[in-house]
C-alpha cells in the first residue's frame, strides 16, 4: 500500500508549483495575434517584470530556458574571443562557463567550494591585475540551482568598483527572481537573465533579460548576436511580432500575466520575507535532523543560502533512497543531487514561487516519515523545530 494518493507535491527546484489561477489563465482558444487584446496585454507584462528585477531599464522577452539565455546575454554583449571572468559556486555557473567557451569567448573560472560564493575580494585582486581591461564581462550565478548558494552582488559590484574596473556584472538570476531580494540598478547588475519556471510561477518556455544603457552600448561592437537573439528589437519593437521574432507564445503569455497578477497582489517585499521565512523553516528541520547521523546543510553561513532552494547532504546512497520512498509513499517529489558528488549523497527541496507554509511542512513531515521509515540515523524533531521557526518568526 502507499499513501501518496491524492494531488502530488513537486517540491523540486523549478518547474515550481503552477498555480491554478496560471492554469487556468492558459485555457483559453488561440487568440488574434495581429491585434487587439493581445497586444496590449503583453505590453503591461514588462512594467511588471522590471518591478520585480528592480530596474528603470531595459527588457527583452524571449521563447526560451534558461541555458538560452546564458547565450543571449553573451552574444547581445560580447564579440568573439572577448574575457570573460567567471565566479562559480555550482553546476549552473559550469554551465554559463560551458556556454561562452562554446561561442568562441575566453573564460577564466573563479570557483568557490560549493559551500559558499566566490569571495568578493578575490575578484577585486583579479580586476586590479587586469590593467588592460581585457576582461569584458563577469559573469555569476546569483543563486546556483545546484548547490544552493546565494552570491552578494552588490558586494560584487563594489569590488569592481574598487577595482576601478569598467566590466559589465552579468547575473544569472533564474533561482533567484521572485524569490530572493534582487535590486538590479541598486545593487549596479549591468544584465540579469532569468526565466519563468521557477519564482514566475509559469510554465517552462519563457526567458527574460533585463539589461541597463551601459549593457545596450555594448551590442554595438557585439559581433556574435543573430537576428533571433537579438534583444534591441525584442525591447523596442516597431512591430509586434519583433517582441518575440516571430509567433508570439500566447498561451505562456497569458499564464505569466496571471502569476505576475499574483505576485503584486502580495508585494515583492512579501514575497521575499515569505521565501525566507520558509526556507528558514527547513533549515532548522535540517539542523535538528543532523544533531544525530550525517544530514546536513550544503550551504554553512546562512547569508549565502538561496532562500529558492535549499542542498542537503546524506551519507551515499541515502539521499537517493529518501527520495524514491518519499515520492512512492508519500508522493512528494524531492531534487536530485545535481552536479554533487556522490550524487546518490544529496538531494534538493525546491520552496519557491506559489509554495506555502503547510505545503513545506507537509514536504518536511514526508521527509521524517522517510528518514524514520528507512531507519536513517537522524536527530527527533525536526518538523517541530520548523513549526517553531514559523511561529517565532
Amino acid at each position: 500500500m502507499t499513501l501518496s494518493h491524492g494531488r502530488p507535491y513537486l517540491a523540486i527546484p523549478g518547474p515550481s508549483v503552477m498555480p491554478d489561477r496560471v492554469l487556468a489563465a492558459m485555457q483559453r482558444p488561440a487568440p488574434n495575434i495581429y491585434t487587439g487584446a493581445l497586444h496590449e496585454m503583453t505590453q503591461t507584462l514588462f512594467p511588471d517584470l522590471k518591478r520585480i528585477a528592480g530596474t528603470a531599464h531595459h527588457a527583452a522577452i524571449f521563447i526560451s530556458n534558461g541555458h538560452g539565455m546564458w547565450e543571449a546575454a553573451l552574444l547581445n554583449t560580447l564579440a568573439r574571443g572577448d574575457r570573460v571572468l567567471a565566479l562559480v559556486s555550482g553546476l549552473f555557473g559550469q554551465g554559463w562557463v560551458n556556454t561562452a567557451r562554446a561561442l568562441g569567448l575566453e573564460v577564466e573560472v573563479i570557483e568557490s567550494d560549493g559551500a559558499g560564493p566566490v569571495a568578493p575580494d578575490r575578484l577585486e585582486a583579479r580586476l586590479r591585475a587586469d590593467r588592460g581591461h581585457e576582461i569584458r564581462a563577469v559573469i555569476a550565478c546569483h543563486v546556483d540551482t545546484a548547490t544552493g548558494v546565494r552570491a552578494d552582488l552588490a558586494a560584487c559590484r563594489a569590488a569592481m568598483d574598487a577595482a576601478g574596473h569598467p566590466t559589465l556584472l552579468m547575473a544569472d538570476c533564474i533561482a533567484s527572481l521572485g524569490c530572493d531580494r534582487f535590486e538590479m540598478d541598486a545593487w549596479g547588475v549591468d544584465v540579469a537573465i532569468t526565466a519563468s519556471q521557477k519564482g514566475l510561477m509559469t510554465p517552462p518556455g519563457l526567458g527574460f533579460a533585463f539589461f541597463n544603457d551601459r549593457a545596450a552600448a555594448a551590442r554595438d561592437r557585439a559581433d556574435m548576436v543573430t537576428p533571433y537573439w537579438d534583444w534591441r528589437p525584442r525591447a523596442a519593437p516597431e512591430l509586434y511580432y519583433q517582441y518575440f521574432a516571430g509567433t508570439a507564445p500566447t498561451h505562456h503569455l497569458y499564464a505569466l500575466r496571471a502569476a505576475l497578477d499574483l505576485i503584486g497582489e502580495e508585494g515583492i517585499e512579501a514575497v521575499w520575507t515569505r521565501h525566507a521565512r520558509l526556507a528558514g523553516a527547513i533549515w532548522a528541520a535540517v539542523e535538528s535532523w543532523g544533531l544525530m547521523g550525517e544530514m546536513r546543510l550544503g550551504v554553512g553561513d546562512r547569508s549565502a543560502r538561496s532562500h529558492a532552494v535549499t542542498s542537503i547532504s546524506l551519507t551515499a546512497p541515502d539521499a537517493d533512497r529518501l527520495r524514491a520512498w518519499c515520492e512512492t509513499e508519500m508522493g512528494v517529489t524531492l531534487g536530485i543531487g545535481l552536479g554533487r558528488v556522490p550524487p546518490e549523497g544529496w538531494f534538493r527541496i525546491g520552496h519557491m514561487g506559489h509554495v506555502n507554509a503547510h505545503m513545506v511542512l507537509g514536504a518536511l513531515g514526508a521527509i521524517e516519515a522517510g528518514l524514520c521509515a528507512l531507519r536513517i540515523p537522524h536527530g527527533a524533531g525536526g518538523v517541530a523545530a520548523a513549526a517553531q521557526r514559523l511561529a517565532a518568526a
